[in-house]
């Protein structure tokens, strides 16, 4: 775990909405590195989809850049959150619980409708992508209706927690990412063909296999009476923040998006929307070419960067609607103009300005640490750093779950309350009949996985 720290804090206003840190230092381990240092750990630490060498190296010069704090929840809750002055004073209680019903995070994400009829697909623009079939479509569902359709459909179980009950999956047998299945489009002449670094990790299929795949997919969806849509943004600053369209069977695979990824405030923020970037997720679909295709088994992650899309085959894993949009940001704002650093690291803040950054592979406990009930959580996982400061990529967390306990991690195991999703934990029934989950019971897997809005930590930052 590698731990950046402001030590030395100015909290200044930058406007009414975005404050800034000013007067900063960046400290890596327990000294300030120079520039070719940090950008090695950088590349390291943060590159799911790396830039070659030689683009990091002739394009990507990183400064010691003051740190400041985006944030992402509704401009309306600024009156009502819950965050103390004193970090430190904060109580146990769900800040939520004290809000106004109409102020309370879960009720102002609002923005749902249900598309019906044979124009359907032509409404959201689905028919553009080639899929026609679906006269109805769900789009950003609230949690309340998420909960609903996850129900009548059967696509799980309810688990009674402490605080409040939490809808659970089951993912199959694959309970992590499969990195072995994730390949990206070669395409011949294009930037991407230059500025990826292909190898073992980004591993390169054609145009060809991804344009099989992608057919495959849309004529699957095409053959469905319904489909879950979810428009979505990616990255707090608006200066480079991402659209991004999700494309479901099912309605947990919208609740995990909508947990995970910056909700829309208002409808005409989806109205007729363009995304960046859009994933045809057919899970429960396999590819039985994949020799032919020259892929590791019958699963398939596959993006093309140029036809601004991916295809998901064979895997229910959760996580790879989030990570694989991680991979893109990593590709994306390292050539922007001027260039961001994206960051696999979580964030928060003390009251006084102070930002830490914690660097870490998946598992090592960047969740955890930044989930520190005397600071602010900014994000856990995935992050930016530009001129304006540090932004948070996602709406929400997604946190382990082994050995899990109020005693030893309070704020993650509060937030496992109604709209909090578990995968892969095993169910057990108490003395009354009722279903509560075994955190220590890593039968399953050890990767167990709780996805949840930010706005369940007490003490989130929301200044925007």
């Amino acid at each position: 775990m590698l731990v950046c720290r402001n030590l030395l804090p100015g909290l200044v206003p930058r406007h009414h909405r975005i404050p800034r840190v000013t007067n900063a230092s960046l400290f890596a381990r327990s000294s300030r590195p120079q520039q070719k240092e940090l950008k090695d750990e950088f590349r390291c630490l943060s590159s799911i989809v790396p830039l070659s060498s030689d683009y990091l190296d002739s394009k990507l010069k990183l400064s010691i850049a003051p740190p400041s704090i985006r944030c992402l929840q509704p401009a309306q809750q600024e009156r009502y959150h819950s965050t103390s002055t004193n970090h430190s004073s904060r109580n146990n209680s769900t800040a939520a619980a004290t809000l106004p019903p109409e102020y309370h995070p879960r009720n102002s994400y609002n923005v749902s409708t249900t598309v019906s009829g044979p124009d359907a697909c032509d409404k959201l623009k689905l028919s553009a992508l080639g899929i026609k079939g679906p006269t109805t479509l769900y789009h950003n569902l609230t949690f309340e209706e998420l909960h609903q359709h996850e129900i009548a459909n059967g696509e799980g179980e309810i688990a009674y927690t402490k605080y409040g009950k939490t809808f659970t999956v089951d993912t199959g047998k694959f309970t992590g990412r499969s990195p072995k299945d994730k390949w990206i489009v070669l395409n011949k002449g294009s930037e991407s063909e230059g500025n990826i670094d292909w190898g073992a990790v980004n591993k390169p299929t054609t145009p060809e296999v991804f344009d099989e795949l992608y057919e495959k997919a849309v004529k699957y969806f095409s053959s469905k009476e319904k489909a879950y849509v979810f428009d979505c943004f990616c990255g707090a600053n608006p200066k480079t923040q991402k659209k991004i369209r999700f494309v479901h069977e099912m309605a947990w695979q919208q609740h995990f998006v909508t947990n995970m990824f910056i909700r829309p405030e208002t409808r005409d923020q989806i109205e007729d929307f363009e995304p960046d970037f859009t994933v045809i997720n057919a899970c429960s679909q396999v590819d039985e070419d994949w020799e032919r295709h020259g892929l590791n088994s019958e699963v398939a992650v596959v993006f093309n960067i140029e036809k601004k899309c991916a295809v998901i085959f064979g895997t229910w894993y959760g996580g790879e609607n989030k990570k694989g949009i991680f991979s893109l940001m990593n590709y994306w704002l390292p050539t922007n103009d001027p260039p961001v650093l994206p960051m696999h690291c979580s964030a928060n803040v003390g009251e006084d300005g102070d930002t830490a950054l914690f660097f870490g592979l998946s598992g090592t406990g960047k969740t955890t640490l930044s989930a520190d009930p005397n600071r602010a959580l900014i994000g856990d996982d995935e992050h930016g750093w530009d001129d304006d400061g540090i932004f948070n990529f996602e709406g929400g967390c997604y946190a382990k779950t082994i050995n899990l306990s109020e005693e030893t991690e309070p704020d993650i195991y509060r937030a496992i309350k109604t709209d909090a999703m578990l995968e892969n934990v095993k169910l057990v029934q108490d003395e009354d009949g009722i279903q509560i989950p075994d955190f220590f019971d890593v039968s399953k897997t050890q990767n167990g996985r709780v996805s949840y809005p930010i706005f369940h930590i007490d003490g989130y930052v929301s200044i925007c």
